[in-house]
């Protein structure tokens, strides 16, 4: 994937703590992505429908509603544009069970938080977004 794609590219960030949610944000912008940053579930669940973003990294753990109800509710909107979007769960619980369930509710991918780099990230949503073009 080019950069001429990622600049066309827009990405949601659904986190909570704010300084992982700017770094993100930083980190992607200066990539080239348009980059929107909702700082709870339902914010996130809320701009997913009307940014129609072309990938969503999304935290589990957030006040109003987790990463899990969200993702949930991604997946059963109509507008196949929006239930279809890419999600990369970005998360502390790095249990195999929660990978699963993140995975079974229909998550692309899943990133332990205290295991990847901004770089890391960065390579995750271009490849997602090769796979789903």
């Amino acid at each position: 994937m080019d950069l001429s794609t990622s600049t066309k590219s827009s990405v949601l960030v659904v986190e909570d703590d704010q300084f992982l949610g700017e770094l993100i944000t930083t980190k992607l912008t200066k990539e080239g992505f348009n980059v929107h940053l909702a700082t709870n579930g339902t914010e996130g669940l809320d701009q997913v429908q009307t940014v129609k973003p072309d990938i969503v990294l999304l935290d589990i753990i957030m006040p109003e509603m987790d990463g899990f109800e969200v993702l949930k509710n991604i997946r059963s909107l109509s507008d196949p544009k929006v239930s279809q979007t890419p999600v990369i769960v970005l998360s502390n619980l790095g249990q195999e069970s929660n990978i699963e369930r993140a995975l079974a509710l229909g998550a692309n991918d899943f990133l332990v938080k205290s295991n990847f780099t901004t770089d890391e990230i960065t390579q995750k949503v271009r490849g997602v977004l090769a796979k789903s073009s």
